[in-house]
């Protein structure tokens, strides 16, 4: 029997007014736990850590990361886009490998891929994509997850760089205090200048 494989898309750091968008892509093994997952703005720290340990160990994944500079150059909703097809596009390195160590029937199988939002990154499967998809689909949920703590991880690295800014607290979204900073200090090195501090 030919197995059917469905890749989630997901990205974080669309909001923020400094640092990166990274996005994740993720393929489930059959017998993955998908009780560890959940939406992962709404899961713990403690949580997504090892639901992250589990993903990496256990699927077909990948991480694409578009920086700030990017982001002011093509916009913000095409930087998550291309995030979203190099996370792809990472995943697809391993995807042979990680079928074969699995059993998996590659030839013939259904094979395609949901994004979460309402637009479709461009990548070589077919593609569909749904608003909240990272609260429904397991996949999704999956590659929300890897790409919410590794740009929490990106962020923590620019606070020991940049501490006047205080990145590991708000992480680079608009909350009074980083508002508060960048007025008072001028815009990080990393800041987002498409996005304007009102």
């Amino acid at each position: 029997m030919d197995d059917a494989f469905v890749c989630g898309l997901d990205e974080a750091g669309r909001g923020p007014l400094a640092g990166p968008v990274c996005a994740g892509a993720v393929i489930l093994p059959h017998d993955f736990p998908i009780e560890c997952l959940g939406d992962s703005k709404k899961l713990s720290s403690k949580k997504r850590a090892y639901a992250e340990t589990c993903i990496k160990e256990r699927c077909c994944w990948g991480i694409g990361t578009v920086d700030h500079e990017t982001i002011d150059r093509i916009n913000i909703l095409q930087a998550s886009l291309l995030a979203m097809k190099l996370a792809f596009e990472m995943a697809m390195k391993t995807f042979d490998r990680w079928t074969q160590e699995h059993g998996y029937t590659v030839d013939g199988k259904d094979m395609s891929a949901i994004a979460d939002g309402t637009f479709v990154p461009d990548i070589s499967w077919r593609c569909i994509c749904e608003p909240k998809a990272d609260g429904t689909y397991p996949c999704v949920m999956a590659a929300s997850i890897i790409a919410k703590t590794e740009r929490d991880r990106i962020m923590m690295e620019y606070d020991a760089l940049y501490p006047a800014y205080k990145y590991a607290r708000h992480k680079g979204y608009p909350t009074p205090e980083h508002i508060k900073i960048c007025r008072e200090l001028g815009p990080s090195p990393i800041q987002r200048h498409s996005f304007h501090v009102k």
